[in-house]
């Protein structure tokens, strides 16, 4: 029998990621190994070659989640020149993922205490954050005292409100950001 070749390798867990994604925004910590392979449409062994356990799904259904961030954040965010609407698209697009991934926010927050990036993706988040600050800071847009740890309290605190639907976070980004531009 012969083995499949790298880009069905890829490709299969490609569809492994993308099923236990969906799944896992739609219904949480409930969803189990074999129902991702019924939805990737592939056998259990195949999700088990690519991730040897759930643990190891869950982190790169996290690693993926991050990163379609980072390059949102990098694509969207940073070419903006207008320094206020580039923090509050990176906050939207926060909220949203979390709003329309509420049950994966729970996976990630029950297999790691938090749903803060970590790693590589994390560091790169980091290094978004402190580019956009710095560019206000300069540029006028955010007061001089604030700080990248305030945009990362900004970032959870969108998350959380967005995860658990309290109240209006939409509105949540507009008051906030007014206390973090100058005056």
């Amino acid at each position: 029998m012969s083995r499949p070749s790298r880009a069905d390798a890829e490709r299969n867990r490609l569809r492994v990621l993308e099923a236990a994604e969906a799944l896992f925004a739609e219904r949480g910590d409930e969803v189990q190994m074999a129902e991702v392979a019924r939805a990737a449409d592939v056998g259990i062994g195949t999700v088990y070659r690519h991730f040897p356990n759930r643990q190891a799904l869950v982190e790169a259904v996290t690693e993926r989640r991050f990163t379609q961030i980072l390059t949102y954040a990098e694509q969207h965010c940073l070419p903006r020149t207008d320094t206020r609407e580039a923090v509050a698209g990176f906050l939207t697009h926060v909220g949203e993922m979390h709003e329309q991934g509420r049950g994966l926010s729970g996976v990630i927050e029950a297999a790691f205490g938090s749903t803060a990036p970590r790693g590589a993706v994390g560091d790169a988040l980091m290094d978004v954050g402190e580019t956009l600050v710095a560019r206000g800071r300069t540029d006028g847009t955010l007061r001089a005292d604030a700080t990248v740890a305030d945009l990362y309290m900004l970032v959870g605190a969108v998350a959380a409100l967005s995860r658990n639907g309290i109240g209006d976070w939409r509105r949540f980004i507009d008051v906030t950001l007014d206390g973090l531009c100058a005056r």
